[in-house]
């Protein structure tokens, strides 16, 4: 007898198969390779989630500084122009978070319930009316865009626009292991766009967070116009793109499952309580931010390998979330699950650079999913239909056909 060799494990997130469904190679890394050197890319890659959550809480190993994504354009010390302080170490980074959350505070969010709420109704309502439609181009990819441009100040006639702009920025054609060349140019534009805003702002404040970031002040120190379009770019790219995955993803995974999508709509006021554990476990088994890039300023050892200082690494978040180390039966889509496992999530990392809108992007999709569930009995989609973006960091959907049925 012949005895077949185990294939050797090919970790290439360019690839538009891996992309398509990258959780058994996330896999096989977890248990044969946790500190998988991919020596194409010379990319280092973990995959466990104890790993990655000490890596994202540890000081001094793996730094920001060169930016979170792999793409070489990207890759660099001034990756903080587009990127903030998510590109950024300590003591840079702690100034321009704690200025940046001088005006992005938790109360303006909160405050922001109610424009949430009727943007909900007026996206809503319009794909009830047409009963057959888009979960994406409809809904999901319009109401995150509507929160944020309300937020910073955008007026609404370019907001399709820049929503164009920033889906160029991270999708990728195949083979094309860079930013292209249109979404350089979508990133200028949405920088110069922003670079505008700021200038009108200055001359003339109004109520909005871009007038807030501008005035917001520690001790004499205020952020600079590119500090401030900085952050306005992560915004419009990181908030809005992931929050439209995560809508996207909740609904073509719980209608994947009809047992639990007939519970979730069963009460038209959610007195179960199942919405937030809805978005809670969409979250852990398809978190929009697959993985986050660092650069290596001192040598990491890891399950006995050695990764040099200076080297590139990856973070890979939705793998840790499908860690049976920490989750029971991860690969199981599952909205009952312990509640003490679901705070065991990383979607949106940890440490100094937990992410400033995570309480944004909760509350945006529990109050849509809840206005949903209100107002349809039920919900169908089209699931061989559905279409993925392609991307290296963002995983989710262009488009989700999906079918309602009115209360």
């Amino acid at each position: 007898m012949t005895t077949l060799a185990t294939p050797a494990i090919v970790f290439d997130p360019y690839d538009y198969d891996f992309q398509e469904d990258p959780y058994p190679t996330y896999r096989r890394c977890r248990d044969e390779d946790p500190f998988h050197h991919n020596e194409e890319l010379d990319l280092w890659v973990v995959t466990r989630h104890a790993d990655i959550q000490r890596a994202l809480r540890t000081e001094g190993a793996y730094s920001n500084a060169m930016g979170v994504s792999i793409d070489k354009s990207a890759w660099g010390p001034d990756a903080h122009r587009v990127m903030s302080f998510l590109a950024m170490d300590p003591p840079r980074q702690k100034r321009l978070r704690s200025l940046v959350s001088r005006g992005f505070t938790p109360r303006r969010v909160t405050e922001l319930a109610p424009q949430i709420q009727r943007l909900t109704d007026r996206h809503l309502s319009t794909c009830l009316e047409m009963g057959s439609f888009d979960w994406i181009h409809d809904f999901a990819g319009l109401l995150p865009m509507d929160v944020i441009s309300e937020m910073v100040g955008v007026h609404e006639s370019d907001r399709a626009e820049l929503r164009r702009l920033a889906d160029l920025v991270v999708h990728r054609e195949p083979g094309v292991r860079d930013v292209p060349p249109e979404g350089m140019d979508a990133a200028l534009t949405l920088v110069g766009y922003y670079a505008d805003m700021v200038t009108q702002r200055r001359a003339r404040p109004t109520a909005d967070l871009t007038s807030a970031l501008i005035q917001a002040e520690i001790d004499g120190d205020k952020l600079t116009d590119e500090e401030v379009i900085g952050f306005l770019f992560l915004m419009v790219v990181a908030g809005n793109e992931t929050t439209t995955k995560l809508l996207g993803h909740a609904l073509f995974h719980l209608t994947a499952h009809p047992e639990q999508r007939d519970a979730v709509f069963a009460d038209p006021d959610d007195g179960r309580g199942l919405v937030s554990p809805w978005v809670e476990e969409t979250l852990r088994f398809d978190t929009s931010s697959q993985m986050v890039a660092r650069h290596l300023v001192q040598d990491v050892e890891l399950h006995g390998r050695v990764a040099p200082a200076g080297s590139k690494a990856i973070l890979v978040l939705g793998s840790a979330n499908r860690d049976d180390r920490v989750f029971a039966d991860p690969d199981a889509y599952d909205i009952f699950r312990d509640k003490d496992e679901l705070a065991q999530l990383l979607s949106f990392g940890g440490g100094r650079h937990f992410c400033l809108g995570a309480n944004l992007a909760r509350l945006e999709a529990q109050i849509a999913l809840r206005e949903l569930v209100k107002r349809a009995r039920a919900v169908e989609v089209d699931h061989a239909d559905c279409v993925r973006v392609h991307s290296v960091n963002v995983r989710g959907f262009s488009s989700v056909p999906a079918r309602l049925a009115a209360r």
